[in-house]
């Protein structure tokens, strides 16, 4: 496995179903870009767009769950091909269970990747609890695993390839990849 994890966060990761991902701080670097007519801008890395491609490839449900109401997002995920994208979703909790039910899975194999105070209420009620290189301390000694990489600079694609690897899936990804083994 080439993903540094312990043992215990492996065997999480191995159950997961559906991995909900925050948006500001997790998929971008965190930082809000508006122009003079307050128009929202964020960067997204492509790996995490293709992390999230694979994951939903390979049987795994992806979710964006994120406090702000944004179209730049609400776009992103529809070209992600995202069925789960919930903006203003001020009670991230509750919209984690909610989708969690209907898709009729538990919420031990659920994962969830945010960088801030917003996402604590989440991460002890999910079978996962993953946070950036760069979230918030607080947030950090919480979650079960911390990725190598930075919000919006792979941190997503450090989440999802954890839970490819823990589910070995990777010699198939590679084989459609038209990679030698």
């Amino acid at each position: 496995m080439s993903m540094t994890a312990p043992a215990d966060v492996i065997a999480r990761a191995a159950r997961i179903r559906l991995a909900c991902f925050d948006v500001d701080g997790t998929l971008t670097d965190g930082r809000l870009h508006f122009d003079d007519e307050g128009r929202e801008y964020k960067a997204f890395h492509a790996q995490d767009g293709l992390g999230l491609a694979l994951l939903r490839r390979h049987g795994i449900e992806v979710a964006l769950v994120t406090a702000r109401k944004s179209r730049v997002t609400e776009i992103r995920g529809a070209e992600l091909g995202l069925s789960e994208v919930h903006t203003a979703a001020h009670d991230k909790l509750s919209t984690v269970r909610a989708m969690a039910e209907r898709l009729g899975i538990p919420m031990e194999d659920v994962a969830f990747v945010g960088d801030d105070i917003v996402d604590l209420r989440v991460f002890p009620h999910v079978g996962l609890a993953i946070a950036p290189a760069n979230a918030h301390a607080w947030t950090a000694q919480r979650a079960h695993w911390v990725t190598p990489r930075a919000g919006g600079e792979g941190a997503a694609r450090d989440a999802c390839d954890l839970l490819l690897e823990a589910q070995d899936k990777v010699s198939s990804i590679l084989a459609d990849a038209g990679a030698a083994p």
